[in-house]
């Protein structure tokens, strides 16, 4: 960094505007150092608004410790979210839980989610398993083998982990799939399931859109990428592929490949488990 090199912070209830020194005590100008700058940023984050509209942006990278407290659960169910954001993680047994979102479902379902939540994801794939031992896409995502029964082993760590606080809530699913195109959906209560396209790129990669004629079945209420990937998208990329949950053709699901591209792989590959999940 040049000693020309400017950060300001304004429009918060503390308004800064720094000029960082890149090496050396205070200057003869009344530039201010790195300590003194840093103190300017963690009073501004202790007058930091108490809710998730406020906490979803702002990317910290905090270890919260071994287990969620009975203080960080009573944070989350009233909504304050309070010192937590996003990016901050436990890290339970040996895996790393990472903040993705607050009250991503919020209003979404046809019961509607009303509990205050914190999304969390994985660092990296829990193991790995097939979509379906055949290459089919055949009754989506709801009709394949990770739904009905390769998810259990995630399902029982997680809530052996998060006992009693893994949120239960309503999401609309494929089950049904003419020609390679989703072509049906159900609303079903869901715990920790995979994630879609959606949720970690923003956007439909390789899942199909309308051909004039067609409309696949798109339906979804996690259609906005996490905020943990818009801020890092260097948390996308685990060097191990592992599924997402969308049909992209008849044979193929999609899916996070393990150089980091959006791909699709055959339904009876073996790939990464790395499902999202909300606690509250």
């Amino acid at each position: 960094m040049s000693n020309n090199s400017i950060i300001t912070a304004v429009g918060g209830p503390l308004d800064v505007t720094a000029k960082i020194i890149a090496t050396g005590p205070r200057g003869q100008d009344g530039d201010v150092t790195r300590e003194e700058f840093a103190a300017h940023l963690a009073d501004y984050a202790s007058r930091f608004p108490d809710n998730a509209g406020a906490h979803n942006s702002l990317y910290r990278g905090k270890l919260l410790g071994n287990a969620v407290t009975s203080q960080q659960y009573a944070d989350i169910a009233n909504g304050t979210f309070a010192d937590m954001y996003i990016g901050d993680y436990w890290t339970i047994g040996s895996i790393t839980y990472r903040i993705a979102a607050f009250d991503y479902y919020i209003n979404t379902g046809d019961v509607s989610c009303t509990a205050h939540h914190a999304v969390l994801v994985p660092d990296y794939p829990l193991y790995n398993a097939q979509m379906n031992p055949e290459n089919t896409t055949a009754g989506g995502y709801v009709g394949s083998a990770m739904y009905t029964a390769n998810l259990e082993q995630a399902k029982t760590t997680i809530k052996t982990a998060f006992s009693g606080h893994v949120l239960n809530h309503r999401m609309l699913f494929t089950n049904a799939v003419t020609n390679g195109y989703a072509t049906g959906g159900a609303w079903v209560d869901s715990e920790v399931d995979l994630m879609c396209e959606h949720m970690v790129y923003g956007n439909g990669v390789f899942n199909p859109v309308s051909t004039g004629s067609v409309v696949p079945y798109g339906y979804r209420v996690d259609k906005s990428q996490l905020p943990l990937f818009a801020f890092d998208p260097t948390k996308i990329n685990t060097r191990a592929a592992y599924w997402l949950r969308d049909v992209i053709t008849a044979f193929n699901f999609a899916d996070v490949g393990d150089s980091g591209y959006a791909g699709a792989s055959d339904a009876s590959h073996s790939r990464g488990v790395r499902p999202a999940f909300a606690i509250s």
